[in-house]
């Protein structure tokens, strides 16, 4: 029998890399998929290119959906800033673009079921992050229900499975998982900016480069003196 297959929504980031990375490793063969929306670091989709390269994903698809268009998101809209003064509790950054996962794993399932697909493996995190909607335990588990009923495969009992394997873990773990499966994590970008060079100080930089010092790589720190003693 043919391995099943996984579909691996791909933003470039750490931890959507690690996520695709453990589906390889369980033996799925893993079409990837990532989405050019209009953030303003296109150098992810750079990065997700060659995560899905090092990882031996042959069929990786980017499509175009123009969230920009009404903005939202300091990630869409230039004329927003990026947050740099950290997280704030309670307090969902305006980094957060309106409705992208939901429409990420809509596609997703698309895509997972015109391939005959038995998951959507997702790198959301609910713990290290600032509160996304998109990103929490409750939101998934509404989602996957979702996913049963509205399509032709959950309807006939096949349903495609919605797997978050990090979405408890903090970025400690997740760095530390990122290194066991070799991944280039120097390949990966989660800078919110469009620089040319990871900017060190909005919240995605932040805390990779924290837990980056945490587990004694410092020297993959977006910058070099990073002291988050």
């Amino acid at each position: 029998m043919a391995n099943p297959t996984t579909i691996a929504l791909l933003s470039g980031g750490l931890d959507s890399s690690t996520a695709a990375a453990l589906a390889v490793e369980s033996g799925q063969n893993v079409i990837g998929l990532s989405f050019n929306y209009g953030q303003r670091h296109k150098k992810e989709l750079i990065a997700a290119n060659q995560i899905a390269n090092f990882l031996g994903i042959t069929e990786h698809h980017t499509l175009d959906i123009d969230l920009y268009k009404w903005g939202g998101s300091s990630l869409t809209d230039l004329n927003q800033k990026v947050p740099v003064d950290g997280v704030k509790e309670n307090i969902i950054p305006n980094t957060y673009v309106p409705g992208r996962n939901t429409v990420f794993i809509a596609i997703g399932l698309s895509l997972a079921e015109a391939k005959g697909a038995d998951q959507l493996v997702l790198g959301i995190n609910a713990m290290d992050y600032s509160g996304y909607p998109d990103c929490r335990p409750d939101y998934l588990k509404a989602y996957q229900t979702l996913a049963h009923l509205g399509n032709k495969a959950g309807r006939e009992g096949k349903g495609i499975n919605l797997w978050a394997p990090l979405i408890s873990w903090d970025k400690i773990k997740i760095t530390k998982e990122a290194l066991r499966l070799n991944l280039p994590i120097e390949l990966t970008w989660s800078c919110y900016k469009g620089e040319e060079q990871p900017c060190g100080m909005c919240d995605s930089c932040r805390i990779r480069d924290k837990a980056l010092e945490q587990v004694g790589r410092r020297d993959l720190c977006s910058i070099k003196n990073c002291d988050f003693t």
